[in-house]
């Protein structure tokens, strides 16, 4: 019902930025809770951060907090991640998600990667030293 289209990965030198976008198809995109999730070779899926229907809300995994910044534009149907001061360790195939029925408080549902009904298919970013 929901299609998701991740692009915006490459390869960047440590200290430099990317960032990632995610569009949307298939049904209303305003209804739509997102959440960025990435995946290291040989490591599990982690939380990345999420944001709000709205766009009001947004919750970080504290790795990134301070580095990263989620945000969307309705109208385009697009959700954005922008990643500064990256380092190595961010290394990984990024991936956006969508949660059809969101819960709040958003800080305790969005980091559950269970809760979201549709998965991109990944972009990579490699951050070298």
């Amino acid at each position: 019902q929901v299609q998701l289209i991740e692009s915006g990965g490459g390869l960047v030198q440590a200290g430099g930025s990317l960032r990632l976008s995610c569009a949307a198809s298939g049904r209303t995109f305003s209804s739509i809770a997102m959440g960025w999730f990435r995946q290291a070779p040989g490591k599990e899926r982690e939380f990345v951060g999420c944001i709000s229907r709205s766009g009001s809300i947004t919750v970080y995994a504290d790795s990134v907090k301070g580095r990263f910044t989620i945000s969307r534009d309705n109208a385009k149907n697009t959700v954005y991640l922008q990643m500064d001061s990256l380092k190595p360790e961010d290394t990984a195939v990024s991936y956006c998600a969508a949660d059809t029925s969101p819960s709040f408080p958003l800080a305790s549902s969005g980091p559950i990667g269970s809760r979201y009904d549709y998965w991109g298919q990944g972009t990579q970013v490699t951050v070298s030293s």
